[in-house]
């Protein structure tokens, strides 16, 4: 068994190019529907450079888990929905393990996931990996 140190190991590179990009794009059209420059975005979320927001829209960089909240408020998202929707892109492998095909086709179509059915298994589903997890 191959032991990963991080989320993306596993994919071919073409692919992780790929799924970075379209977590830029998906970061780009939050950014424009929020009416926001890469500049505004940048100071909003404390970054000091702007250009770094330009990486991440090009697929060359990841917002940053411990910025991820601030991410979304800036762009005017849940916090939730934002990083789900992140994870999808930066860690799919965990994202497949996690969600049902209901809660992942809300998402794709713009809806939200935040039933308590869905929530409840969620929840259920997190405890069990966690489980798989720990009897490794």
């Amino acid at each position: 068994m191959a032991m990963f140190s991080h989320p993306q190991q596993g994919i071919a590179q073409d692919d992780v190019v790929k799924l970075r990009q379209a977590a830029g794009a998906y970061l780009r059209s939050l950014r424009e529907a929020a009416g926001l420059s890469q500049r505004n975005l940048a100071k909003a979320v404390g970054i000091e450079h702007y250009t770094f927001i330009s990486q991440i829209e090009s697929g060359r960089g990841r917002v940053p888990p411990a910025q991820m909240a601030d991410w979304a408020a800036a762009l005017g998202v849940s916090s939730r929905e934002f990083a789900i929707n992140l994870m999808r892109y930066y860690d799919p492998l965990t994202f497949e393990l996690i969600f049902t095909e209901e809660v992942v086709g809300k998402l794709l179509a713009g809806g939200t996931a935040k039933s308590t059915d869905n929530a409840q298994d969620l929840e259920a589903r997190i405890a069990k990996l966690e489980t798989l997890l720990a009897g490794r």
